[in-house]
């Protein structure tokens, strides 16, 4: 093992009941994670103990390499209690899959060595830069949409080439970059530490420095993370894991509005809502909302976890020498999880409605759940309307139009 950290064996139910246990600490913290825009100092040590920051980090490295439908399971658990630190969590810990999965085996042994590997990530740059020089790049920039940030060992910055239509995407190391004081004013997901990054003409060794195309992992045989850890989880679709954690926090979001509306419906009803004074629970228009609602966050957690087992099962076929993690399988994965998220939004968005200005008020925790779906809402990504198109293009084996267009 070329990592410090010694491997502690935790297993999946362990780090679920793990996470199950934040609750209570969670829901407290809610406000003052809004306030200060990422979790606590005291939270970040406790997950750090808990194991969280290990699901995803190679044995090899003193990981756990936890399967994904676990790491959704604990970032839906941790979002239920509060969406905004699950956010951060799933984020910061998500991308040490990538750092495992594409980064060849030098610079993984670099990485990994140390402290708890966390990471952010973003693709939106501003005037940023890499110039060739002499092993490696001169990297200038600015990042937006961090998320993670504020506890991150490293940065991962899509940045473009001088003189070339290429990009390249940077591991930048804690001492090279400064996080700006610019995060919250968002509708929701307040304190998801999603601030900026600024990178000042910083020296970046050219085996931390991967290509887009790498970065993506869409078509991949076989991967540097595949070659050095023999796991598939190490062979997938960059595409098809992203679009995993951030709806596992909308199915935590989800469950956690339905949380807090049937704590509501221990209020009596109104003359306007129903027969005055009856209890919410045993009105048939509070039961409805409440049964569909159940229903619908009961079927994108089957998503989630469904999607986690199908990226395990397409990265071993590709890994084993068969069809490869290919466009479709990723856009595929890609629709269903959106379809989660759809599910999700429908379900707080009925809860919400019917929970009442009582519920709307600031300060309510239902009105801070329904403002953080929201906020997921108008991420640009993650846009089924948008990207159905390219679902389709990847059925019919035609060029996938959105890379065309970014």
């Amino acid at each position: 093992m070329t990592g410090t950290a010694e491997p502690v064996e935790i297993t999946a139910d362990d780090l679920v009941a793990s996470a199950d246990g934040f609750r209570p600490w969670l829901l407290e913290e809610q406000a003052a994670t809004e306030e200060r825009s990422y979790y606590s100092a005291e939270l970040h040590e406790a997950f750090s103990k808990a194991g969280f920051y290990r699901m995803l980090v190679p044995r090899r490295y003193g990981g756990l390499e936890t399967d994904l439908p676990t790491f959704y399971r604990v970032i839906s658990s941790i979002s239920r209690g509060c969406p905004s630190t699950g956010w951060m969590l799933a984020l910061g810990t998500a991308h040490g899959l990538q750092g495992a999965s594409y980064w060849p085996a030098e610079a993984q042994d670099e990485l990994f060595t140390g402290p708890d590997f966390l990471a952010s990530a973003s693709f939106g740059y501003e005037n940023a830069l890499a110039m060739p020089v002499e092993g490696g790049y001169r990297v200038s920039g600015t990042w937006h949409f961090c998320s993670g940030v504020p506890y991150a060992s490293h940065h991962m910055g899509l940045t473009p080439i001088q003189d070339s239509e290429d990009k390249l995407v940077a591991a930048v190391p804690r001492e090279s970059f400064r996080m700006l004081d610019n995060w919250g004013d968002l509708i929701g997901l307040k304190g998801s530490g999603s601030h900026s990054v600024v990178v000042d003409d910083v020296f970046v060794p050219s085996h931390h420095a991967i290509t887009l195309e790498q970065w993506l992992g869409i078509g991949v045989s076989t991967t540097p993370g595949y070659e050095l850890h023999g796991n598939p989880l190490y062979g997938g679709s960059f595409m098809a894991v992203a679009l995993g954690e951030l709806n596992s926090v909308q199915v935590g979001n989800a469950r956690g509005a339905l949380d807090e509306f049937e704590r509501l419906l221990q209020r009596p009803t109104r003359r306007v809502a129903g027969k005055p004074g009856m209890e919410r629970t045993r009105d048939p228009n509070y039961q409805r909302i409440l049964g569909l609602a159940l229903s619908y966050t009961d079927a994108a957690y089957s998503i989630l976890i469904q999607c986690g087992q199908l990226y395990h099962e397409y990265a071993r076929e590709a890994m084993g020498g068969g069809r490869t993690f290919d466009a479709e399988r990723t856009f595929r994965i890609y629709g269903q999880l959106m379809t989660a998220h759809k599910l999700c939004w429908e379900a707080g968005d009925m809860v919400f409605r019917a929970g009442s200005t009582y519920g709307a008020r600031d300060g309510a925790r239902l009105q801070r759940y329904f403002r953080d779906l929201c906020a997921f809402r108008t991420n640009g990504v993650h846009q089924l309307d948008f990207q159905a198109t390219s679902i389709a293009e990847a059925h019919l084996g035609l060029p996938i139009s959105v890379f065309d267009r970014g």
